[in-house]
């Protein structure tokens, strides 16, 4: 059942191509130093975590992002027909295999890993 609320959800975001992640990570300086110092990651749930202790502008870069990403889900599995959920795993599943190497982002355990030059650890869900 899960595996057929996904299914629509991936091809919205297929069809949505490369500017799906991209702009909902709102690549400022701040979003970009801190991906790049490893502070913050790609979650298997389609939202940004932030990868140990954080000061409150990292909170709050990271709140802002992920409710612009809530509101872009929420539009999108009601125009395909998923849910929420499943919308922002797909969403998830697709940021975390566009990682690059040494980038942070959520193994399916919930621990925080290193994208090195293999493939990422993905949810199992992940079509």
């Amino acid at each position: 059942m899960m595996r057929n609320a996904i299914l629509p959800a991936l091809a919205a975001l297929a069809a949505l191509g490369p500017m799906a992640a991209p702009a909902l990570a709102q690549r400022d300086p701040a979003y970009a130093a801190a991906r790049a110092a490893g502070k913050i990651g790609e979650q298997p749930d389609g939202y940004l975590g932030i990868v140990g202790p954080a000061d409150k502008a990292l909170q709050d870069l990271v709140n802002d992002i992920n409710i612009k990403r809530r509101a872009i889900y929420t539009e999108k599995a009601k125009e395909n027909n998923a849910t929420l959920e499943a919308y922002a795993l797909t969403a998830g599943c697709q940021a975390i295999a566009r990682t690059v190497p040494g980038e942070k982002y959520m193994a399916p355990d919930g621990s925080w890993q290193t994208r090195g030059a293999g493939p990422p650890i993905r949810d199992p869900r992940c079509p």
